[in-house]
């Protein structure tokens, strides 16, 4: 007597891809509710079991569902926005501008939906994610019925979700616990990268992926300038400083780890970490060849993703099994390392294992989830079909096949798509949608592109600082004699320091944008070596005209603190002309007359230009700008510089000025 069960899957190529890649053609799949009860050869299945639905595949492939182990779905709204850029100016200079302008649950709905319709199209069954509002993408993802790990962003920057990281720390506790034990969503915490967290956060993060035993998903060694400040920063690689942090107490999941060394590997295999390898996305932001060879020789789970869509562009996951294949063969120059059968299973069962998933989906296995794709191996493009070695149906898949030739998908036991109908999610909505929000980006960034002011402000961190100042700047032929004359009695000194100055002038053609000023401030001690270093940026504005104009220098200038290179900066401003200035600086804090002046005692190294020494105070009216601008000179007759030549533009404007 044969068993009624819900779907019988017959006459299909099936791959298992178990342990053995069992292969069966003709063969059979028996479905039971939202799990697979059975797999073998037609016959004997269909022997035994009697189906609600039986489904004849006509002889194409039946297999497992991808898995994309590295995503961030909502980005498909981003898709196309900026391209052909370095990952630091892509990342800081135009996703996190415009995501902290746009980014809601509203917004991420949308993204995950056409994510979600993007991969089902494609015969993804799972997905790992890590972005913001991840509990509205959790949502928008099981609506549509899909498997999905999510993970809740945590950085140190302020994210669209949460101004501070505190506030992304309790996001992430309260959306674990409602998602926990979801029969499609596993949550999970999600510290963007080391670069961008502190130990703190990651320790925290770790403490909460364990107690709640949840995955935690993380950017490792993506590029090599973040390897190289690492070790610089450190003095370790970027995989032992975040074993430093307990992190690899949790269930890892470790995103790109193109530069990881072989100790590296060890140690993510000896806890047993996951890696998602994301070969599209390396190669077009030109982050570098993973060494995923090595990592399966050493026996470490290696799933491949897409990466976001703002990054590859697209969440097609039979181009990125293609080329992991591909990148493998000719950075080993060696034709037969990761064959078309690894580099499939490495798309479905072991990414499910690298998502620390691996019970529940990622291969045809009684037990296992009904996450389950048909392909279409037929068309011109994959014709003729060749037996006699059971490889040449990974081969087929892999190096031949399409997205499009996938024909229908089951998750859980439900239909996704039948016959190339999404039957979840309604597509032309959704582009409707997707080109009113393009319509905003676009007028957002064509606005900021217009001004050098808006472009820093988008960058974070940026203050106005109002400067209106008593300044007189004299050239000097004998800087030891203002040093000697500081001692003199009527002179207090609060504080005195000796810097080392790098100035890079950032100018642009239209005047009225202001300059842009990049400097590394290296604090000298008594030793004579750097003993702190700080970056900063400066705009400062043209000269306005107001009540103290022929008195004062009035400025308006916005202080922002440099976080990246100078080469982002030029990347990113595109700057009409640089110029550089290197100088030594003694400064002084003193109190004449009960005023508080600065000194600066300045030697122009780069372009040689001489001594300068600048007498400053701030001031508020015009009558205490007319008492310090007496002081200034009494103090000029004091050093020794009242016969100097007064000089009154900035270093800068004396250099364009030539």
């Amino acid at each position: 007597m044969t068993q009624n069960i819900d779907i019988l899957f017959t006459n299909a190529i099936v791959l298992t891809m178990d342990k053995k890649l069992n292969q069966y053609d003709p063969g059979a799949v028996a479905i039971q509710g939202d799990s697979i009860l059975a797999v073998g050869p037609e016959a004997e299945l269909k022997a035994e079991y009697s189906a609600k639905e039986t489904i004849d595949c006509k002889g194409k492939v039946l297999m497992p569902g991808l898995v994309n182990a590295h995503t961030h779905v909502p980005m498909t709204l981003l898709r196309g926005l900026a391209d052909d850029l370095r990952l630091d100016v892509w990342l800081m200079g135009y996703m996190l501008p415009v995501e902290r302008e746009f980014v809601s649950p509203e917004f991420v709905r949308l993204g995950t939906q056409i994510a979600c319709a993007e991969q089902i199209r494609s015969g993804v069954t799972t997905f790992n994610d890590m972005y913001f509002f991840e509990d509205d993408i959790a949502q928008a993802t099981a609506e549509v019925g899909m498997r999905a790990v999510c993970g809740e962003s945590v950085m140190k920057y302020p994210a669209p979700d949460a101004p501070a990281f505190e506030d992304s720390i309790a996001y992430a506790r309260e959306f674990i616990q409602k998602w926990k034990g979801h029969s499609l969503i596993t949550p999970a915490i999600a510290p963007h990268a080391p670069y961008s967290t502190t130990p703190e956060i990651l320790r925290t993060c770790a403490q909460i992926a364990k107690e709640h035993d949840v995955p935690l998903h993380i950017h490792i060694s993506e590029t090599a300038f973040e390897v190289e400040t690492m070790r610089g920063e450190q003095g370790m690689p970027v995989v032992p400083y975040v074993k430093k942090q307990g992190l690899l107490e949790a269930k890892v999941i470790a995103a790109h780890c193109v530069h990881l060394d072989i100790g590296e590997m060890k140690t993510l295999q000896h806890v047993n970490a996951g890696v998602a390898h994301n070969p599209s996305s390396n190669l077009k932001l030109a982050s570098g060849f993973a060494p995923i060879p090595k990592m399966l020789e050493n026996g470490l789970n290696v799933g491949i993703g897409t990466d976001g869509p703002a990054s590859n562009n697209d969440l097609d996951m039979f181009e990125e099994i293609r080329l992991a294949a591909f990148i493998a063969k000719a950075s080993s120059n060696d034709p037969t390392i990761v064959p078309a059968a690894t580099a499939l299973l490495m798309g479905t069962r072991l990414g499910a294992q690298a998502l620390h998933i691996g019970h529940l989906t990622g291969s045809l296995e009684p037990g296992k989830r009904a996450d389950l794709i048909i392909v279409d191996t037929s068309p011109i493009h994959n014709s003729p079909r060749f037996r006699r070695d059971p490889n040449n149906a990974y081969a087929q898949l892999v190096y031949a096949s399409k997205s499009t030739d996938v024909t229908d998908v089951l998750v859980n036991g439900k239909w996704l798509m039948r016959d190339h109908n999404l039957l979840t999610v309604q597509e032309d909505i959704l582009v409707k949608e997707a080109r009113s929000i393009a319509k905003k980006i676009d007028a957002f960034l064509i606005e900021r592109e217009k001004s050098v002011l808006s472009k820093l402000i988008a960058l974070g961190g940026s203050a106005q600082e109002e400067s209106f100042e008593v300044q007189v700047k004299v050239r000097v032929t004998e800087p030891e004699t203002v040093v000697q004359n500081l001692k003199r009695a009527e002179i207090e000194i609060n504080a005195h320091k000796h810097y080392q100055q790098f100035d890079d002038y950032l100018l642009f053609d239209d005047p009225t944008q202001g300059r842009l000023r990049f400097r590394e401030d290296n604090l000298i001690n008594a030793k004579g070596l750097s003993e702190s270093v700080r970056s900063r940026l400066t705009l400062v504005g043209q000269k306005r005209e107001g009540e103290f104009h022929d008195v004062l220098l009035s400025r308006s200038r916005f202080i922002a603190p440099a976080m990246h290179t100078i080469r982002f900066y030029r990347e990113y401003f595109k700057p009409a002309k640089e110029i550089s200035v290197t100088k030594d600086r003694l400064r002084w804090h003193i109190r004449y007359k009960a005023t508080e002046f600065y000194i600066n005692l300045d030697e122009i190294k780069e372009p040689a230009m001489g001594y300068f020494l600048e007498v400053k105070s701030r001031t508020w009216s015009r009558k205490d700008a007319d008492k310090k601008a007496e002081l200034v000179n009494e103090l000029l007759d004091l050093l020794g510089a009242g016969d100097a030549e007064v000089v009154t533009q900035d270093y800068i404007e004396i250099l364009t000025a030539k």
